[in-house]
């Protein structure tokens, strides 16, 4: 028999939706949210956009790239992107129907490009998160003449510009990462304003979710509940086991997370749950090559049919 919980929560997120997983331990409640991936539409297809797709996708957005020009909106430029538009931005962006959890970043050939983007995406739904490449003195222009066409100055206000965390990029690589790193922390922020959420891990890992979904065998859930220090992981990562070893995800890797399997496998068929907490800061857990330094507490739960 599939699981029902776990097959409602493959749904929604399927269909675009976000899903909730709620356990109880303890006198304690633990909501993990999934979501499928967040859009990262990347407006123009120059040299900061390649590097930025790939670490994106690497970080789990599901990038879609604009540009007019065809030997820069192709497929072969952007191999890592789900989609690549070959229009003007202004149809691109009609055609694409942002949202308000979608994220945007302009980084076209130039500030009359930028400026036509931003008019257009300001009059439909506002995306979470908006930055603009640029330096400061241009950046301050463009916004004070989209003001002055009558554009909300506290909405002109939340897009972020000049682009990116302050890390001192030069190359486009490294102004990349700059950008993505603002991405991660956006998302982070994002997620931490939900009420209903208690954990950071929101997206989610597919073929794990979709074995807990549609397999029958006996197995035991292992999930990340709380984190303190450093850890390879967060909060919401999940991980399951059956009765031969065979595993699922990962929630870090490691000493920890092979102590932790084998407490999994002898809750499978019992019915029961159990919160075990790992310590990678003490002189044992040195000796075992635990050099992460945090501590992590992980809810296990027998999931057998």
């Amino acid at each position: 028999m599939k699981n029902t919980e776990f097959m409602g929560i493959l749904q929604s997120v399927t269909c675009g939706e976000p899903a909730y997983l709620i356990r109880e331990f303890d006198g304690h409640r633990f909501v993990r949210k999934f979501l499928p991936k967040s859009r990262l539409i990347i407006l123009g297809g120059g040299h900061v956009a390649e590097p930025v797709s790939h670490i994106a996708s690497a970080l789990e957005f599901d990038v879609t790239v604009v540009d007019d020009r065809p030997s820069f909106a192709n497929s072969a430029r952007f191999p890592d992107a789900s989609e690549v538009i070959c229009d003007n931005f202004i149809s691109a962006i009609d055609r694409l129907c942002l949202r308000s959890n979608d994220y945007v970043v302009v980084v076209t050939r130039g500030h009359r490009y930028d400026a036509d983007c931003l008019r257009r995406i300001l009059k439909g739904t506002i995306p979470g998160y908006i930055g603009m490449m640029g330096s400061k003195r241009r950046v301050i222009e463009l916004l004070k003449m989209l003001e002055s066409e009558g554009y909300d100055r506290k909405i002109l206000d939340t897009i972020h510009t000049p682009i990116g965390v302050s890390i001192h990029a030069v190359t486009p690589a490294e102004i990349a990462v700059s950008i993505c790193g603002e991405l991660i922390s956006e998302r982070f922020l994002l997620a931490k304003a939900d009420p209903f959420q208690t954990m950071e891990q929101t997206v989610v890992d597919m073929p794990t979710l979709s074995y807990l979904a549609e397999n029958e065998d006996d197995k035991a859930l292992m999930m990340v509940v709380t984190r303190s220090g450093s850890i390879p992981t967060r909060p919401g990562a999940i991980m399951t086991i059956d009765r031969m070893g065979i595993t699922h995800g990962t929630i870090g890797g490691g000493c920890a997370e092979s102590e932790i399997m084998g407490e999994a496998r002898h809750l499978i068929g019992t019915g029961r749950s159990k919160l075990v907490e790992i310590d990678m800061s003490n002189d044992v857990a040195g000796d075992e090559g635990m050099v992460c330094g945090g501590r992590m507490q992980v809810l296990i739960q027998d999931i057998s049919q």
